[in-house]
């Protein structure tokens, strides 16, 4: 039983040390003489001077380069065009997928409450049978008075935000009526507002 624990620690005992080996150079060998990378023929420079000469281009190439040139401010406007509409467009998926999962998340009463809401609208068109202008405006005023019953405080503050546009668009629509006004209507012979009597 010794003797087989003593060979097999033998080898397993030289792995774990370490020798250090040094080569020698021969002393028979000739010392050859290094060659420059010029000498060699793989880098050898053709001589002579070479030229760069341009081919000429084909029908094909000049009638693709004048089609771009032709096409080039209508894509630079599409591209601009993209670059503005891509963050709305962006936007209103993102309140389509918020609006998806809203609805499929719905509080308790919410799709009665949308019902009433759009049976409303239902009305509101049928009391606006004849006139065009009134079914624009009924359906929307029923609707409007149909969802302020359900949520007042949105809708208060629906009003609030609406009748501060609508007052904001209202005065804008008067500067610019009371400019077209005074262009086009004033009498050029009037004394009161010619500029040389001040």
């Amino acid at each position: 039983m010794f003797q087989v624990i003593q060979r097999s620690v033998g080898p397993a005992s030289l792995s774990l040390l370490t020798f250090k080996v040094y080569a020698s150079q021969k002393k028979d060998s000739p010392h050859k003489t290094s060659v420059k990378v010029d000498e060699l023929s793989l880098y050898t420079v053709p001589e002579g001077q070479s030229k760069y000469v341009e081919e000429p281009r084909t029908q094909l190439e000049e009638s693709i380069s004048h089609l771009r040139h032709y096409c080039e401010p209508y894509t630079s406007r599409c591209q601009e065009i993209y670059s503005q509409t891509e963050p709305k467009m962006q936007s209103l998926v993102q309140w389509g997928l918020d609006s998806y999962e809203y609805l499929q998340n719905a509080p308790p009463g919410f799709f009665p409450r949308l019902g009433v809401i759009g049976f409303a609208g239902i009305v509101g068109l049928l009391f606006a049978r004849g006139s065009k202008i009134k079914k624009l405006v009924y359906p929307p005023c029923f609707m409007g008075v149909a969802a302020s019953l359900y949520y007042p405080q949105q809708a208060i503050v629906f009003f609030q935000v609406s009748g501060e546009k609508l007052y904001d668009w209202g005065l804008r629509g008067y500067i610019v009526i009371e400019d077209l006004w005074k262009e086009n209507f004033q009498k050029p012979g009037n004394v009161k507002n010619s500029p040389g009597n001040k």
